[in-house]
């Protein structure tokens, strides 16, 4: 019978819905914890409410559905502009060779979880010494995205994560003050390295550069940044581009360690 057709699967079949499946969790990935969330979301629901009505033979609505869908293609670029760009280069700037082998990229797959051999609380330790003493940082954590393309910028290093160091690297005499670290797999591999700047106005007036380039960083790549304030001293942790909140440096290395997993 026709109705049951959809039971004959084919070995094509079953790739085309783990490759859909795979898209989908990535697309989720770069939009979970943003406003683009709830849209993505809602663009779900619509599209499943297409095919829906489509299956069921409802030529009407399926065809104003359907509609609605092809033309608000161009809108829906438009208003996943930083999210589509930030694909495109998780995309072409993975190196895979790296770090833990290729099955890193597909997290979800593992049982196990990726315990990172990044030394936290030394980061965190060395933020708050220059946090009370005000002392201006931006560190910037690497993640599945190359930053290759910013580390050029800069001063290459290969130095091991203590906390000594980062503060000696952002003190106000040194020389390799000016700009971001780059930290990737425990080692500071880059100094003074100059960031791309968010231009985007939500972002409130009392936060500087630092901050701007932080939220740039974090905006074009999945990498994690960490801003100490040298007019404040307050000690900010962005994320996709966002501030997150946090009471207190261990909820914050609680934080730090969830997501580096």
């Amino acid at each position: 019978m026709d109705f049951l057709n959809f039971l004959d699967f084919r070995v094509t079949d079953i790739i085309d819905i783990i490759m859909v499946a795979v898209l989908l969790y990535y697309i989720y990935k770069l939009v979970r914890g943003t406003v683009a969330i709830n849209i993505f979301i809602g663009i779900v629901i619509v599209w499943a409410f297409w095919k829906l009505t489509e299956l069921l033979d409802m030529k009407m609505i399926s065809s104003v559905v359907g509609g609605f869908m092809q033309v608000g293609l161009i809108a829906l670029i438009i208003v996943f502009q930083q999210e589509i760009r930030k694909f495109l280069l998780m995309i072409g700037s993975t190196n895979f060779a790296k770090k833990r082998s290729f099955i890193r990229h597909f997290k979800f797959l593992r049982q196990e979880p990726l315990v990172t051999d990044l030394d936290i609380e030394a980061i965190l330790g060395a933020c708050e010494k220059m946090s009370a003493s005000r002392t201006g940082a931006i560190i910037v954590l690497e993640r599945s995205n190359s930053l290759d393309f910013v580390k050029s910028s800069g001063d290459k290093m290969n130095i091991e994560v203590t906390q000594p160091i980062i503060e000696s690297i952002f003190y106000k005499n040194s020389p390799l003050h000016d700009g971001a670290a780059i930290i990737e797999n425990n080692f500071i591999v880059a100094t003074r390295v100059i960031l791309p700047v968010s231009d985007e106005r939500t972002i409130p007036l009392r936060f500087g550069l630092r901050h701007r380039a932080a939220v740039g960083i974090t905006e074009k790549t999945d990498a994690l940044a960490l801003v100490v304030s040298e007019e404040t001293g307050v000690i900010s942790y962005i994320k996709n581009g966002e501030f997150v909140l946090f009471k207190d440096l261990a909820e914050l290395g609680g934080i730090l360690k969830d997501d580096l997993i």
